[in-house]
């Protein structure tokens, strides 16, 4: 079955959200430079249910009543970006990461350039929270999303507002 996709309003701009039958595939930002994620041709998925799913959980994540999401992922990258985007899913809710500490979790520990790339190219935004990833000072660092999205959700989950 090809690819799937649906439009999906919040906080942080109008997200489009990608799946398959076998999960979700992707969650776009409005600005997203063209080609960080291929995907190839997309056919009209409002109906189906992963993305309803997708949908569901992200607006209870908006509303500050979800911090897991429990959704199917059709992840598809290289073996080591799917490497760090699993180790992505690992940064408990309100916390960070730097790139150094994610390449030592994954047993790269010279790799942070190759991490960052890999989280660069997430898929899967916010539900794999590649924004919970920042710089080895505690700034906030590039963000598919841009910066002040990082920001907000970021406070969102920490509960404190934070400087850009």
């Amino acid at each position: 079955m090809p690819l799937v996709h649906k439009p999906m309003a919040s906080p942080v701009g109008e997200l489009t959200l990608v799946g398959s039958d076998a999960g979700l595939v992707a969650v776009l930002w409005e600005d997203d430079r063209p080609g960080r994620v291929p995907l190839g041709l997309l056919e009209d998925g409002s109906d189906h249910p992963v993305l309803a799913d997708t949908e569901a959980q992200l607006r209870e994540y908006f509303a500050g009543t979800r911090k897991v999401f429990d959704l199917p992922l059709d992840f598809r990258g290289t073996d080591f970006q799917k490497t760090v985007w699993h180790a992505l899913r690992e940064i408990p809710f309100g916390e960070t990461r730097s790139y150094a500490q994610i390449a030592l979790a994954i047993g790269r520990p010279t790799a942070s350039r190759a991490v960052g790339a890999a989280n660069g190219r997430n898929p899967i935004s916010i539900i794999t929270p590649c924004h919970r990833v920042i710089g080895t000072s505690g700034s906030l660092t590039g963000f598919a999303g841009g910066l002040e999205a990082k920001a907000w959700l970021l406070w969102l989950e920490a509960g404190q507002p934070l400087l850009l």
